[in-house]
């Protein structure tokens, strides 16, 4: 990360610790939505923008870590068990949709993974017993930090920015390590890859576990911060818009998720003023972008910086050119 880059996230993290002292309950609220899809979307570009999966069962896994912290504190446990008790059963859970990577690709990858997030959909429907169906899990409190209560708005903002903090920082450290140079191998050559000693099995079911693991912490974030969760929010369509999310934001830049979260999140409240119309004027600019721009919002600095080295390489040409016409 260069020094523009660092300056620039540190002015991001000011504001996002300045900004929400201004803001009434619905903004705030809406700022901590943010960043839970953030996290979620985190672990999904792991997934699609650096192994190069194609997964659209993500709003599973995030289904399941909500329901996992809901279940287990309805039976009186605590959110810390609560927590990594949701990241392990996601992690195990990815782990074996990994299984179909092995043996498919491309579209034929995301219809598997859409039919797993059609079956874990309808389970929370229909097994009243365990998830309450339709009715859901209500009255789901929120964590307390070292003795401090997180029931506030601002409070749980402050805690939800923190945990995303800390695991960006575990991702990032993630992505410079030597497992991030071979998911990174595997998305852009696979048959390189293997050939230079790079396990392909291990690295593809790993995408898919850290991938669900991240989905499974945002969706235990979710749960408390909605203190209400039904089947709703996880199904296929919300696995659609959170791989809009990354495929917007630009799948395999680490800050990808921020703004893509930002377009799927933030946009569509700002487009209320459309009222009847703000759906059909999301999905235009969306459209739009993803033809003007289809690596995502975060490529255009390296549009711009391969625009200008080609018109430099074009006039170095024409100097040259011109430089051996004199001299002939």
């Amino acid at each position: 990360m260069n020094k523009r880059n660092v300056v620039l996230a540190f002015l991001a993290l000011a504001a996002l610790l300045v900004a929400p002292h201004f803001l009434k309950s619905y903004g705030l609220y809406l700022l901590t939505y943010w960043l839970v899809f953030i996290l979620a979307t985190m672990g999904l570009n792991l997934t699609v923008g650096y192994a190069g999966q194609k997964s659209l069962g993500h709003a599973a896994f995030f289904g399941i870590g909500a329901y996992t912290v809901a279940i287990m504190m309805k039976a009186g446990l605590s959110f810390w068990l609560g927590l990594p008790a949701a990241a392990l059963l996601c992690f195990l859970v990815g782990l074996a949709l990994g299984f179909p990577a092995l043996r498919v690709q491309t579209i034929y990858l995301a219809f598997a993974t859409l039919g797993f997030n059609t079956a874990a959909w309808l389970v929370m429907r229909n097994e009243e017993w365990l998830t309450g169906g339709t009715f859901g899990i209500n009255n789901i409190a929120r964590p307390s930090l070292f003795g401090m209560s997180l029931d506030g708005s601002l409070a749980y903002y402050h805690f939800t920015l923190g945990m995303t903090i800390i695991f960006a920082a575990l991702l990032w450290g993630l992505l410079r390590s030597p497992w991030g140079k071979a998911f990174t191998a595997l998305r852009d050559n696979p048959i390189r890859a293997e050939s230079l000693g790079v396990d392909i099995r291990g690295y593809t079911l790993l995408s898919f576990a850290i991938g669900a693991a991240y989905a499974g912490i945002a969706g235990a974030l979710f749960a408390s911060l909605v203190q209400f969760i039904d089947p709703a929010p996880f199904t296929v369509g919300s696995s659609i818009m959170m791989y809009l999310m990354v495929v917007v934001g630009g799948p395999g830049y680490f800050l990808g998720p921020v703004l893509g979260a930002a377009v799927g999140v933030v946009l569509p409240e700002w487009l209320r003023f459309a009222q009847a119309w703000y759906l059909f004027v999301f999905g235009t600019a969306v459209v739009l972008l993803m033809i003007w721009l289809p690596d995502g919002l975060l490529s255009i600095p390296d549009r711009l910086r391969a625009r200008r080295e080609a018109r430099e390489a074009s006039a170095a040409r024409s100097a040259a050119a011109a430089r051996h016409g004199g001299n002939a």
